[in-house]
């Protein structure tokens, strides 16, 4: 933290301080049920506040967002909102967890090796031995890489390529996460996500 705060001197660097840790402050460690890994924070102006892939109101929906969006429709057929805020799945119970958590302005992955990575196991670590049973959401080589350290048989690890325009259509598309997550919930007593987003007021 010392050495964001250093960055943040002279740099632009997001999300801002009060937000870097956001998805915990929505989603208690307590009360998770799915955990998806993104990588690192949205790195525009305006678009990371703490959560991964979620962009606050009236922020356009990243095209990352707009895949995980369209699967859900196609999984579940909930409605696709026009936000790509996701605060309602965090109350629910969806951990939206980086595995980098903070990140200069322009330059994906620049802050990757500040010490976040060891943070980010320490995190997982514990999670492994959570006594509830847990889905963690693999997107993509790197989530997958990182998600090896939940070897708790007791978890679900659901895993495929990462909604990028890069690679979504290679496996992500069809890979039906959502409703592999609830299915699995509802077996173990956990209750099922409600995914659908609402559209504010």
């Amino acid at each position: 933290m010392n050495r964001v705060d250093a960055e943040r001197k002279v740099k632009d660097v997001y999300p801002l301080r009060p937000d870097m840790f956001s998805c915990f402050a929505q989603c208690p460690l307590e009360t998770t049920k799915v955990v998806i890994i993104g990588q690192d924070p949205y790195h525009g102006p305006g678009q990371a506040h703490g959560m991964c892939f979620s962009v606050r109101p009236g922020v356009p929906v990243p095209p990352s967002l707009q895949n995980i969006f369209k699967e859900l429709h196609d999984d579940l057929g909930c409605d696709i909102p026009k936000s790509g805020f996701l605060e309602e799945w965090a109350k629910r119970g969806v951990l939206l967890m980086n595995t980098s958590w903070s990140v200069e302005r322009g330059k994906p992955a620049s802050h990757a090796g500040l010490g976040w990575m060891e943070f980010s196991e320490h995190l997982l670590e514990f999670l492994n031995e959570f006594e509830q049973p847990l889905v963690f959401l693999l997107w993509g080589a790197h989530a997958q890489k990182v998600g090896q350290k939940i070897t708790n048989p007791r978890h679900l690890k659901i895993a495929s390529p990462h909604p990028s325009p890069f690679s979504a259509d290679r496996g992500f598309f069809g890979s039906r996460p959502f409703s592999r997550a609830n299915e699995f919930l509802e077996k173990t007593g956990r209750g099922a996500v409600d995914w659908q987003i609402r559209e504010r007021e």
